[in-house]
């Protein structure tokens, strides 16, 4: 059992200053690492040390798993946190670092390899009889194999790359007809993203939730879970609001899902902070869809639910160190909400929205957290991903929880940048979410950018119209001396700043 005095965190941005903040409070020294554009950012001011490793591109920088180990080595590192993202489930990156002789706070190389690979992590949970999509147990290269099977399984049917994730090299096919120029996309797209072009088949779930299990395995071999969050509020196959517990699983099917979980983690000897992810059908069957070899970037709802700090498990089972807890002792209290706060907007496809944040005020108060990465007057850097922040709320109930999220994006001020908060607003009010009868459909079924333009409200019209009234009453404007109208009206902007 080694102590760790000094951590590396191989991340920026909320992420960073969430693990370092953790560290502190632990007694732990910090080393940040910062790309050329992220000179000024909060996580390298926090650090107790921070070191500059490149350019501003991810490849330039926070991707040089090479520059960063021998960052450790120069100012005596004891142990790597890699966050979400970047190298957190790049196994040759993990093997790097163990074999410098650092601590990876993270599972092991094998398990990461294992897990990152949809098919090997199919092949490896199958002797527990986990529930999966029916579908194929290999990679498929031959277009005419692949339209049997497909066939056989039964349109529509789903290819999918065995590598990566984020709706990369996916592929939704409804007709035999399409098969050969869906699958060649597919493999084309996943040969592009991750250098690795092997597809499977999958029946297709059309309107599935999604649902994973948070879960913990020590080095000793005990292996917990913390119960489930709900992610199923999604663009482009990647989550936007999380909650836990979810409104629909059943003391008796979450049972039976960490159960499934936990076996998932022995499946590959897992140790660290782990998540399975699940899909659920309408009929609340569930199937396994993978395991992320990471930390979450939703964990803080379950922290919120457990009253666990899940960087800090991490830290104690790196250190060698025992779960202190059994599965017994974890019971579910409250409920939680998270929104992603990102620079999109919502109204143009969630595009990014890049910017200066000419105001940025974050919500307070009982039940609300904020985990983010910015200040105000700091520009939202092109070359990573735009989150700006996690808002979190936590209440005794959902209802409390989710009037606890309004109540905080009504009071989070940003300016200069169009962001997902009237988004998630949408969605919190929606009778759907409210009633908790939605799956990853939502957006599909039910949003449109109008669905954001403000409302006129009675108040408002009634205004407007006495306004109208009185300038039609001047049948005769005064002329001015310079010949203009001396009663023309000044253009308002009082519908714009409404908002």
């Amino acid at each position: 059992m080694k102590k760790i005095k000094k951590i590396l965190v191989a991340n920026r941005g909320e992420i960073a200053l969430r693990v370092m903040r953790t560290a502190k409070e632990m007694g732990i020294s910090t080393v940040a690492i910062y790309s050329e554009a992220d000179r000024n950012a909060l996580h390298v001011r926090f650090a107790d040390e921070a070191v500059c490793v490149g350019g501003p591109k991810s490849n330039e920088s926070y991707l040089r798993g090479d520059v960063i180990i021998d960052v450790c080595k120069k100012l005596n590192v004891d142990a790597i946190h890699p966050g979400y993202g970047f190298l957190s489930e790049n196994a040759g990156f993990a093997k790097a670092v163990t074999d410098a002789g650092i601590i990876f706070i993270g599972p092991s190389p094998e398990a990461i390899e294992l897990m990152g690979s949809k098919l090997a992590a199919k092949a490896a949970v199958a002797k527990y009889n986990i529930p999966m999509v029916p579908g194929t147990e290999y990679a498929i290269t031959d277009v005419e194999e692949a339209k049997k099977i497909a066939q056989n399984i039964g349109f529509p049917i789903l290819i999918k790359a065995s590598a990566g994730g984020g709706g990369k090299g996916m592929r939704v096919v409804d007709s035999v007809e399409v098969f050969e120029e869906q699958m060649q996309l597919a493999v084309s797209e996943a040969t592009s993203a991750f250098g690795d072009g092997s597809v499977f088949i999958e029946k297709y779930i059309g309107s599935p939730r999604h649902i994973e299990i948070q879960v913990l395995g020590d080095t000793h071999g005990n292996i917990v879970h913390l119960f489930e969050r709900e992610c199923s509020i999604q663009r482009r196959h990647q989550k936007v609001i999380e909650e836990a517990p979810s409104a629909v699983l059943t003391p008796e099917l979450r049972d039976e899902m960490g159960r499934c979980a936990v076996n998932v983690a022995k499946a590959c000897d897992y140790v660290g902070a782990g998540t399975v992810e699940f899909l659920v059908d309408e009929n609340l069957n569930f199937y396994f869809l993978e395991m992320n070899t990471r930390l979450q970037v939703e964990h803080p709802v379950t922290e919120q639910i457990t009253g666990l700090d899940l960087v800090r498990e991490q830290i104690q089972i790196a250190e060698g160190k025992a779960l202190s807890f059994g599965q017994e002792d974890l019971t579910i209290n409250g409920h939680s909400l998270e929104l992603r706060v990102y620079a999109e907007d919502p109204a143009n496809n969630f595009l990014p929205d890049i910017g200066k944040l000419e105001t940025y005020k974050r919500p307070q108060g009982l039940g609300v957290r904020v985990d983010d990465g910015f200040e105000q007057g700091m520009d939202i850097p092109i070359y990573y991903d735009p989150m700006i922040a996690k808002l979190v709320t936590f209440g005794k109930d959902r209802e409390e929880a989710i009037s606890k999220m309004l109540r905080a994006i009504d009071e989070y001020q940003i300016t200069g940048i169009e962001t997902t908060l009237p988004f998630g607003k949408y969605v919190l009010q929606h009778e759907a979410f409210v009633r908790g009868n939605f799956d990853t459909k939502f957006i599909e079924r039910y949003f449109t950018p109008e669905d954001l333009k403000p409302d006129t409200t009675q108040e408002e019209e009634s205004i407007a119209a006495v306004l109208a009234a009185t300038l039609l009453q001047k049948q005769k404007p005064a002329i001015s001396d310079n010949g203009s109208d001396a009663n023309t009206p000044k253009v308002s902007n009082w519908r714009k700043n409404r908002t």
